[in-house]
């Protein structure tokens, strides 16, 4: 996972908020979304590749998610959480 002291100093490019990791339950349903090919990005494409974890943005509007334990924190990259209702 991400380092803790990276933790730390990562923020939202967007807003500048914290950003905090996604617990188990939120990613369960982000891997389901993406296993059914229901999930896009804040681009509008789909997203094909399970991920490991993410970090959820501060007002808990986007997740960035994790891949290889690297965060891959770029705004067209995040996942609208609206999408996991």
């Amino acid at each position: 996972m991400v380092d803790p002291e990276l933790l730390k100093i990562l923020v939202c490019p967007e807003k500048k908020t914290p950003v905090t990791l996604a617990d188990d339950a939120l990613m369960a349903k982000v891997n389901a979304a993406i296993e059914a090919g229901a999930l896009k990005n804040r681009a509008g494409q789909k997203v094909e590749e399970t991920a490991g974890g993410g970090l959820v943005r501060e007002d808990g509007q986007y997740l960035y998610l994790i891949r290889d334990d690297i965060p891959i924190m770029l705004i067209d990259e995040s996942i609208p959480t609206d999408q996991l209702a």
